[in-house]
């Protein structure tokens, strides 16, 4: 299925999202995902992800101490997040591929923008009961048809005042039920093989060597630094991906 120079570039595709991983404390899903779109299509993209982004995710969600409490406080979101997933995922085998690849596309540049412009929302308390949901169902959605599972569950993780360590191990939680949910949904809909899941399984290891070695960057360089470079790359990834999707590059 996969050429030797396919190959590589997942390896390093893993490493590379595995580092930013190390650094900043998410992005492993979002990179691979920006990066392998280029080289092979979305859904096989999609399932090349699900071992590395399960693995590590179970490890942050499972750290800190908080995630009764955190399960406690969102589970609406986490519920709708995590149920709406397959719903997303029937446009994988309905729709034109380059036109959920373009949505990727999108999602990145809008995620990227908002990073880099230093945009922070705020949701009062008394709106998450219905707030939560409904982006949930949004999140979960948009998880289904992209891969992507940040926008815009992360904005709302962000947005209801979460301190750092919490906002971190709750990321983890909503990343983990998202990766299991979209692992059912691609194997419904008939598009997770078992060669996928093993290269995905290999994909594991360059995964982790490069969380090792963004823990050890993380050292020496400023994270603010690193995110500046980080959301400005996958801004133009996210460009770059569009002007593919669309034949402007072809």
């Amino acid at each position: 299925m996969f050429d030797i120079s396919v190959i590589l570039v997942i390896i390093a595709t893993f490493l590379f999202a595995g580092m930013v991983k190390g650094v900043i404390g998410l992005g492993l899903p979002t990179v691979s995902l920006a990066i392998l779109t280029v080289a092979i299509d979305l859904p096989t993209a999609m399932a090349l992800l699900l071992v590395p982004s399960l693995v590590t995710n179970v490890w942050q969600a499972a750290s800190g101490g908080n995630g009764r409490a955190i399960v406690m406080r969102i589970w609406p979101f986490l519920l709708m997040a995590g149920a709406t997933v397959w719903l997303g995922a029937t446009a994988l085998t309905r729709v034109d591929l380059s036109l959920l690849s373009a949505c990727l596309g999108i999602l990145l540049i809008a995620y990227s923008a908002l990073s880099l412009s230093g945009v922070r929302l705020s949701i009062a308390s008394h709106h998450e009961t219905w707030v939560g949901p409904l982006l949930g169902i949004v999140n979960g959605i948009l998880t289904g048809m992209t891969g992507s599972f940040v926008v815009p569950g992360v904005l709302f993780l962000q947005s209801i005042g979460l301190s750092r360590d919490v906002l971190i191990q709750a990321m983890g939680i909503l990343f983990t039920i998202s990766t299991l949910a979209l692992a059912l949904a691609l194997g419904s809909n008939h598009l997770l093989s078992m060669q996928q899941t093993v290269i995905s399984g290999i994909a594991l290891f360059p995964a982790i060597l490069g969380m090792i070695i963004g823990q050890r960057i993380r050292f020496n360089l400023s994270e603010q630094r690193f995110r500046r470079i980080f959301f400005t790359s996958l801004l133009l990834l996210g460009i770059y991906i569009i002007a593919t999707a669309f034949g402007v590059l072809s």
